[in-house]
């Protein structure tokens, strides 16, 4: 460091601590932040101006009460000025020019109606979520792979159209090239960032970048350069399945977004093989160096519908390489249960996630709203495979009989299906399925579900305290003065083997109702969702009800039995 603004940046801080934090500190912490880039002293300017900031920050706070971002809506809803929002946006500039990502994302929108922002509504989330600290490592080369997983609607578009921009202001010399499913989207994107760099009455593009200038574009191709002339403009876009030997190129970050069109595509290996075969055979083989000789980055955004999209693909090729970054965030904190994406303006409450959840089915809300793909391939249970009931057999069942397999801990779920014996068949007519740790209510959900449907038998997995939860559930049945016998077995083979070896048993004599039947968020749809999505896949999953039917197919085979336990009543 110059040690002439090692002085004065010791002098500034030794008047601090004697006088406190007065304009008279701030306008010379300022000048020290010029002096600094002035001299090419660019570390130590930023050193400079981080501190600028938060002594800006201070004096607000202490002499009116309010943040930055509450003044600023302050002076632009009374059309005034305040000197102090004037500095701070000066050290906003010499942050935004050296390439720091929330500082260049705040001064970008600073002509903009508060309520008509993107970024500055939203900060307070990207940043706990980690999204800036990882578009801040591909800019500082700690990165070279980013993939980033976010709800619909969270802005991760709009997001890569802002980094897209000042990346094409920070690197003249370099070119990007987007590329998505369609080409509607990359349509849209082309537009989205050329108005960023050229609607100087919205964004402050040109403050930025004062010496650059768009010098060509080409609507058709979506492309534009920026500064001078090479082989290959800025900003270029394009689509899965264009012709894009010898049209594009990308030196400095390829961006790939949702690839996968919809849950359709998703649900087809061939497509989803297809896909990556376009961007490793065609996307990837766009990229070389940028002008200083580095690899071309990659940042993939993607709605995460199957683990064999390019993202998952990737997050295995790359399994334990700290270089490449991974961002999901989900609707909901796991552990606070409010909601990641309540932003100010236009934001998502943990009731409209609730109200989402209402309308979904279980696999779709999972891949959309919690970041958690499904593993499609090696599904014992497809859809396609179960059999569906609209209306039950005529006459009287041959017996009414139920399976239970108890909850543990954690996010294991009690499960109880109710089936009624037709013949050769058992139609599924009821359950209980949930996760809620309130035994009490486990035993009152579990002796209605048995009192309602007049069941005559129910065996309980005896593991995981299963035995006193059919003793618990027993004492409820006869108290409404239903009697049913209930038992309990210890299960003792490997749950995944079991599960396998009865899978096809399932499949040919257990009947469901047909989906029009019931809702989704109901308990017989969440089992029908937890049994749709179990997978030979060797990954953890939720099994207890491919277990509990595995278990019921034992049951009714005569097979795997071993000492039971008969809950009768007493005598006296």
């Amino acid at each position: 460091m110059n040690s002439e603004l090692n002085q004065l940046i010791d002098d500034c801080e030794k008047y601090i601590s004697q006088n406190g934090i007065d304009e008279n500190i701030i306008e010379t912490y300022y000048n020290v932040c010029q002096l600094a880039k002035n001299e090419s002293e660019i570390d130590t300017m930023l050193k400079c101006t981080a501190r600028a900031k938060e002594l800006i920050e201070k004096a607000c706070m202490r002499d009116i009460g309010l943040s930055m971002w509450k003044i600023e809506k302050f002076v632009f809803n009374n059309k005034s000025s305040f000197d102090l929002l004037d500095k701070y946006y000066d050290v906003l500039l010499l942050e935004a020019q050296s390439k720091i990502v929330d500082s260049a994302f705040m001064y970008l929108e600073k002509k903009r109606e508060p309520k008509e922002r993107f970024y500055m509504p939203r900060r307070k989330q990207f940043l706990k979520m980690g999204l800036i600290e990882a578009l801040q490592g591909m800019i500082d080369d700690k990165y070279d792979i980013l993939c980033v997983s976010l709800i619909p609607g969270a802005g991760k578009t709009t997001i890569e159209k802002m980094f897209n921009a000042l990346v094409a202001g920070w690197f003249p010399n370099d070119f990007c090239l987007f590329y998505s499913h369609s080409g509607d989207i990359t349509r849209m994107y082309y537009d989205g960032v050329y108005d960023i760099v050229t609607n100087a009455d919205e964004y402050a593009w040109n403050e930025i970048f004062p010496n650059l200038t768009v010098t060509s574009t080409n609507a058709k191709l979506e492309q534009f350069n920026i500064g001078k002339y090479k082989p290959f403009p800025s900003v270029q876009c394009t689509s899965v399945g264009s012709k894009n030997a010898g049209k594009v190129r990308a030196s400095k970050f390829l961006l790939v977004d949702d690839m996968i069109g919809g849950i359709e595509e998703a649900l087809n290996p061939m497509v989803l093989d297809k896909l990556w075969d376009k961007y490793a055979v065609d996307a990837r083989q766009r990229k070389i160096q940028d002008t200083d000789g580095h690899n071309c980055k990659e940042i993939h955004i993607a709605t995460r519908w199957s683990v064999h999209d390019v993202i998952g693909r990737i997050q295995n090729m790359y399994a334990g390489n700290k270089r490449v970054k991974t961002i999901a965030v989900p609707d909901v904190d796991p552990v606070t249960g409010e909601s990641n994406f309540d932003y100010e303006y236009s934001g998502f409450t943990k009731e409209f996630f609730a109200d989402q959840q209402l309308l979904m089915d279980e696999i779709s809300y999972r891949c959309l709203y919690k970041q958690e793909p499904i593993e499609r391939e090696g599904l014992l249970f497809p859809d396609d495979k179960i059999r569906r009931y609209l209306n039950l057999p005529h006459g009287e069942p041959e017996i009414i009989t139920a399976q239970c397999d108890t909850k543990g801990k954690g996010t294991d779920y009690f499960v109880l299906p109710v089936l009624q014996k037709h013949g050769e068949d058992y139609y599924c007519i009821d359950c209980v399925c949930d996760n809620t740790a309130d035994y009490e209510e486990q035993y009152r959900n579990a002796a209605g579900v048995l009192v309602n449907n007049k069941v005559q038998e129910c065996e309980f997995e005896r593991n995981a305290g299963g035995d006193r939860v059919a003793m618990e559930v027993n004492k409820r049945v006869e108290s409404v003065g239903w009697i049913c016998n209930i038992t309990d077995t210890p299960t003792e083979t490997n749950k995944e083997a079991r599960i396998f070896q009865c899978s096809n048993w399932i499949l040919q004599h257990i009947i469901f109702k047909d989906a029009s039947l019931y809702k989704p968020n109901e308990p017989y749809g969440v089992m029908m969702s937890l049994l749709k999505q179990y997978s030979v896949s060797g990954k953890k999953q939720l099994d207890d009800v491919p277990d509990v039917f595995s278990n019921f197919a034992l049951r009714m085979t005569k097979g795997n039995r071993i000492k039971k336990t008969v809950i009768m009543s007493s005598p006296i």
